[in-house]
């Protein structure tokens, strides 16, 4: 798309009695215009894992430890100490944070901040149940003390996705954490500009003045995050051929997603480059509600495993087989707790009869599956289809319901029965960085209504949770998170559906890319 030209500056200069009004250059305002996965609605990054909200909290929000691409914990908002007892964290904020609207960043943001995550995160969850104390210590500092030593609390508190712990002003951390903030107010790299802002068509951003970079090189979600432009726009185009085609034609500067199918097209194209920016890529996963039948029922919920087959849902999802891996390591193959336990059928072409069987062993009354269908996301459109048939084969009755993905991010969160506008299963993908270790897998917790949706009950699984998170050598972690990978395969707290590498593309005239988990802004440059 081309610069937006904010108009002429003039300037007055007097040469010796004579005063003569010169027009200084154009200023052009620089813009990037990228189209992202999904269109945004819902904005507080607490109360969904959506992840085109966890993408807009980092433009705006900030955190207060980061990961690096080394998967490091570093300072970002604030440097930190732990007692050589392990039990308190003493955090100091660094000089010149302020808030969107001016305001000091002050330890109470911080601390009511860390509490309203604290409520729904797991491993927020985990820091929570050891914690003797939160509160300040100073002006510009404030520890968090634990009766027993939690070894994950920084991993937990940096972590990029599943829920990241981002800083708020202390009058919208004090929402609710069921309910949204009412204002997106961050001291991040960008402004969220509210006049713009069309739900579900576009997003603006504006570069924040006032932000002033953590020391240290950027690496991914830590050091730097130096905006280099003035504007960032995301605008939404659901059909995939309709945002390549904007693209190839200059009218916007960066795809999140480019199907695969669809690559061919770019190839020997000028001005355009591809790449897959996420080298471990990402897990696509199926999630049921343990509240209502038919998955209230474990031998039904096996059922319902067994008949699914990963090499199918990628084939109809990715296509290309250089741009997927059958994969039974529900912590991602390639990542230190690559375990494969207990999956055997699903990476093998499933087992329509086996399922048939178990489905009658179990008693199934044809209860029918509420599965909810997302239409506008191409990494999202093929599972539930091939679902679907998957199901009916093995006997179950499917009412698939169409919706945008933003719809189903909302109703996801009800806990109405099925029949009332509730629903039995849908399917997401996470990046493999958010599932790699078991205490960052918001999926595993099994805290009932604490949990993450669909609410299991599990504490079996809380105990496992506890032992690895209480285990000092990587052996037994690998140990442990070897037993969770079998019960989650034979209990299937969610469904593994394999491993995927989506591209991205953008024109050339865009510069500082970078390799990382999903699209971050800052250090991007835009030439002509």
């Amino acid at each position: 798309m081309t610069a937006i030209w904010s108009g002429l500056r003039s300037g007055i200069a007097a040469a010796t009695a004579l005063t003569m009004t010169t027009v200084l250059p154009a200023f052009a305002e620089t813009t990037i215009t990228a189209v992202m996965h999904s269109g945004l609605r819902v904005l507080d990054p607490v109360i969904t894992t959506a992840h085109i909200t966890r993408d807009n909290a980092f433009m705006i929000f900030d955190t207060l430890v980061a990961q690096d691409a080394d998967f490091v914990v570093q300072p970002q908002m604030a440097n930190f100490e732990v007692s050589e007892d392990g039990l308190t964290y003493t955090f100091t904020l660094r000089d010149g944070l302020k808030w969107h609207d001016g305001g000091e960043v002050t330890p109470a943001d911080c601390i009511a901040s860390i509490k309203r995550w604290m409520q729904r995160d797991g491993g927020g969850q985990m820091i929570n149940a050891r914690m003797e104390s939160l509160e300040a210590t100073g002006d510009k500092s404030f520890a968090l003390t634990l009766k027993e030593p939690f070894p994950y609390t920084l991993e937990a508190m940096a972590k990029p996705s599943g829920l990241a712990l981002f800083m708020m002003p202390e009058r919208l951390a004090n929402t609710p954490a069921n309910e949204p903030i009412p204002e997106m107010i961050g001291s991040g790299p960008f402004k969220f500009v509210q006049d713009e802002f069309q739900p579900g068509v576009k997003v603006v951003y504006e570069k924040n003045e006032d932000y002033v970079p953590a020391p240290g090189p950027q690496s991914w979600f830590a050091g730097a995050k130096d905006v280099k432009v003035d504007r960032v726009e995301w605008v939404t185009m659901p059909d995939a051929q309709t945002s390549l085609n904007a693209l190839m034609n200059g009218e916007i500067d960066f795809l999140e997603q480019v199907p695969v199918d669809l690559l061919p097209l770019l190839e020997g194209m000028p001005g355009i480059e591809s790449k897959v920016l996420a080298p471990l890529g990402g897990v696509s996963i199926g999630r049921m509600n343990f509240l209502y039948p038919p998955f209230d029922n474990p031998k039904i919920r096996k059922a319902a495993e067994m008949a699914l087959s990963q090499e199918d849902v990628l084939t109809a999802l990715i296509g290309n087989p250089d741009y997927f891996k059958v994969c039974g390591a529900i912590f991602g193959c390639g990542t230190p707790f690559e375990f494969t336990d207990g999956s055997e059928s699903i990476t093998s072409g499933g087992d329509i009869e086996g399922a048939k069987a178990l489905l009658e062993e179990a008693g199934y009354d044809g209860t029918p599956v509420v599965l909810m269908q997302p239409t506008d996301v191409v990494t999202l459109t093929a599972q539930p289809i091939v679902a679907a048939q998957a199901l009916r084969e093995a006997g179950f009755t499917v009412d698939m319901q169409p919706m945008d993905w933003q719809t189903l991010v909302t109703r996801r969160a009800s806990q109405a029965a099925p029949s009332d506008g509730g629903w039995n299963l849908f399917f997401t993908n996470w990046i493999v960085p958010e599932v790699s270790n078991p205490l960052g897998n918001i999926m595993l917790p099994g805290r009932g209504d604490a949990a993450w949706f669909g609410w299991p009950t599990d504490e079996e699984i809380n105990g496992m949770l506890d032992d690895f998170a209480n285990a000092s050598e990587l052996g037994d972690q690998k140990a442990i998170a070897q037993k969770i990978q079998a019960h989650v395969m034979e209990n299937v707290n969610y469904i593994h559906l394999g491993q995927y590498f989506n591209p991205s593309a953008w024109s050339d005239k865009l510069s500082g890319v970078e390799e990382a988990p999903f699209p971050v802004f800052w250090g991007l440059e835009k030439n002509g």
